[in-house]
């Protein structure tokens, strides 16, 4: 994977001044889209176990925090919300996690966030040589190694996905 230099988004920016080797992988975004992230794996042509999507969600009524799983599967609150020492998360809602992230919905990245927000990465990412979450637009991804995720973003792995 090459690194980039130059412009990008929010998360391109702080991965290189992190010094992390990455690559861009652009895709064609079709607005009609059900599912962003199976959208990019099937536009990319990269298995769906390897594609990652950033969710933001409200632990304890109170924190935004974010959890990071397949595209292929969903988010587990009560598994997001242990992880993180609450006891009940819920889905964010779209404005808060836009505002919180610096983000639009659909190209939320974990890394190069406006706020940063504790973070939770599936474990199942470890399995993987190279992943790939929002580069922080919709069309556009990182592929990345996940312990470069882990270290940039500060995020704890652990299973919080289910399929």
């Amino acid at each position: 994977m090459a690194k980039r230099q130059k412009g990008g988004t929010p998360a391109t920016v702080a991965l290189d001044a992190a010094g992390i080797s990455y690559a861009l992988l652009p895709y064609d975004h079709d607005p009609r889209a059900e599912s962003y992230g199976l959208e990019a794996a099937e536009a990319l042509g990269i298995d769906p176990a390897r594609v990652f999507k950033t969710l933001v969600a409200r632990l304890d009524g109170r924190e935004l925090v974010v959890g990071v799983v397949p595209v292929s599967g969903q988010l587990d609150l009560k598994a997001l919300a242990r992880a993180l020492g609450g006891s009940r998360a819920a889905m964010a809602p779209v404005p808060d996690a836009e505002r919180a992230t610096g983000y639009v919905a659909g190209g939320i990245s974990p890394v190069g966030q406006k706020r940063s927000l504790r973070t939770v990465l599936d474990e199942t990412a470890t399995a993987h040589d190279t992943i790939l979450v929002s580069a922080g637009r919709r069309g556009l991804d990182l592929e990345m190694v996940p312990a470069d995720l882990v270290a940039i973003t500060g995020a704890i792995t652990c299973q919080i996905g289910r399929s």
